[in-house]
């Protein structure tokens, strides 16, 4: 393919040069518009012997010819860039299907992880709350203990008056500062 490409800008360049050989054109200015090329009288036959300069090729066929073999070598890298460029291409398209098909795959498994999640938060609020509760519930029982507990001495005081026995100062004391 590359062969064919280059045979093709071979002809195309060969065919410029030989329509830039045909004629050339006189201008002074950029902006003047280009004269017609009219024939010119056929020089007698003494000055076509004498012209040194006739047999030798101009300067501005050589420039066209250094400027076509330019262009093809530019032409032969440029098609070479390009098709690493499309292999490129390829290889990057090969690994975004990949990784639409990993997305595929993950995505149910993101979504049930995510579920999970929602249920765990819900079940760790549950428990705070019942912890919350167990919490104040001990609370509010310790201070219930504590009268019972008060009731329970007061109590045994009374049995130990009614028994006789006598009442210890630290024993009220006790009971004074709880």
């Amino acid at each position: 393919m590359r062969t064919i490409h280059s045979f093709v800008i071979l002809i195309i360049l060969s065919g410029i040069l030989l329509c830039s050989g045909c004629g050339t054109m006189k201008s002074n200015s950029p902006n003047q518009q280009p004269e017609p090329l009219v024939p010119q009288p056929a020089p007698t036959s003494q000055r076509q012997i004498s012209d040194p300069g006739r047999f030798q090729t101009s300067t501005q066929g050589q420039n066209a010819l250094d400027s076509a073999i330019e262009l093809s070598q530019k032409f032969a890298a440029l098609t070479e860039e390009m098709s690493k460029l499309q292999a490129e291409k390829e290889r990057l398209a090969v690994e975004n299907s990949q990784l639409k098909e990993q997305v595929a795959k993950l995505k149910p498994e993101a979504e049930q992880a995510r579920k999970e999640l929602a249920e765990a938060n819900d079940l760790l609020v549950e428990m705070r709350l019942e912890l919350n509760n167990w919490k104040v519930n001990v609370l509010g029982f310790r201070e219930e203990i504590r009268e019972a507990d008060k009731i329970q001495l007061e109590a045994l005081l009374k049995i130990l008056r009614v028994l006789g026995g006598e009442e210890a100062s630290s024993t009220e004391n006790a009971t004074e500062e709880k």
